[in-house]
């Protein structure tokens, strides 16, 4: 027995590692796959490659199935008017993510469509000081998949904000990536345990193909 399926037996035992109903009308959050985490010649930029690709083949499904994609970027204003601060402080690596920049653009592989909404966000979690809650309310989304970098930071902190909205999150793991494997392996752990469901490629496609 590995030493992950110790935990999740203790956790399962403890009242942790509930499950959640996938909804009838779901959404896909694709979060800050942008030239400034996809590409290494960017300060926070490492080897995103293996989550694009899986990634795409994620949101072909999903527009064949009519589900709609929203798209995160992180871009701070270059005046310094921004609300990140203390995240820059802990993070100077990002403070070249500014408004406008090539780096704050989705990555192209992503073929990311005309009307796709685009959150721009200054904080880990793509629910914090935008309207994203309120968009996928009028857009009548009861669940999201969630997808992108980093593991441990953006896209755990936007699913912990999804779980206070009461909005059901489910984790492609094939679908994220963070610096080194053993915040993403601790945080896909902290997030199936607690916030949302974890699930593969090949489940999240079985998921969309279920869409009547």
């Amino acid at each position: 027995m590995s030493a992950d399926s110790g935990v999740r037996e203790r956790y399962a035992a403890g009242g942790l590692m509930g499950r959640l109903t996938f909804g009838s009308r779901p959404a896909v959050v694709v979060v800050d796959l942008q030239y400034g985490f996809t590409r290494q010649t960017y300060g926070p930029g490492f080897d995103l490659d293996d989550v694009v690709e899986s990634t795409a083949t994620l949101l072909a499904a999903a527009r064949e199935r009519g589900v709609p994609v929203w798209f995160t970027t992180i871009a701070f204003p270059e005046d310094g008017s921004g609300v990140g601060g203390t995240w820059l402080t802990k993070m100077p690596a990002m403070t070249g993510l500014l408004e406008g920049h090539h780096s704050t653009l989705i990555d192209e592989r992503l073929d990311v469509g005309e009307g796709d909404p685009l959150v721009v966000k200054q904080t880990a979690s793509a629910f914090a000081h935008t309207d994203l809650a309120r968009q996928l309310a009028a857009a009548g989304v009861d669940t999201v998949l969630v997808v992108g970098a980093t593991t441990s930071g953006c896209v755990r902190a936007t699913v912990v904000d999804a779980c206070a909205h009461d909005l059901p999150a489910f984790v492609v793991r094939d679908c994220v990536g963070d610096r080194e494997a053993g915040p993403h392996d601790g945080a896909l752990l902290d997030i199936d345990a607690k916030y949302g469901d974890v699930v593969s490629l090949e489940r999240a496609l079985e998921l969309l193909r279920g869409l009547s």
